[in-house]
């Protein structure tokens, strides 16, 4: 796309829009801790609640002003997104692609954290005795979009010689 912002907003757009939708199916479909079997031994579909930040971290720490610092810390978050996308160039696509993908995941749960002060998770994955964390579409968003960034970084990393060094 021609324009950075247009592509931050449809792209984005439609990721909150995909994880919000389906956020909402599974509170309607699906009562809350109760998995529905997919592909036996690898994927069920869960209601969770976290009410803490990646992974359930904090999730166990109880507090009323929980809720409203990690709302805090996500528009912060956000923020700084938005200025790092603001000062990327044109052709770093794949920065611009993980911030797009960062921001959208941002913003999904950040919506959760203000409508039910917990974000709804239900992508359960698990092998043999291995579980994964359960998660849901923004999560997702944000550590393919984390990936992107790293891949960037281990691509374009350029090795710069210090102002005080000879050549």
């Amino acid at each position: 796309m021609r324009n950075k912002y247009l592509f931050l907003f449809v792209i984005s757009s439609a990721l909150i829009v995909i994880d919000q939708y389906t956020k909402f199916m599974v509170t309607l479909h699906i009562p809350l801790s109760y998995s529905i079997n997919i592909v036996e031994g690898f994927f069920n579909l869960t209601h969770v609640r976290n009410s803490g930040v990646a992974f359930g971290i904090f999730s166990e720490q109880n507090s009323e002003l929980k809720p409203y610092l990690l709302i805090f810390v996500s528009i912060i978050a956000i923020i700084a997104i938005l200025v790092i996308f603001h000062q990327t160039e044109r052709q770093k696509r794949l920065v611009q692609g993980g911030l797009v993908l960062v921001f959208s995941g941002a913003i999904g749960n950040l919506i959760d954290r203000v409508l039910h002060k917990e974000v709804i998770d239900f992508i359960d994955i698990f092998f043999n005795n291995r579980h994964w964390p359960a998660f849901n579409v923004a999560d997702a968003c944000i550590t393919i979009g984390v990936m992107l960034l790293a891949a960037d970084l281990l691509v374009s990393g350029k090795s710069y010689n210090s102002p005080d060094s000879t050549a």
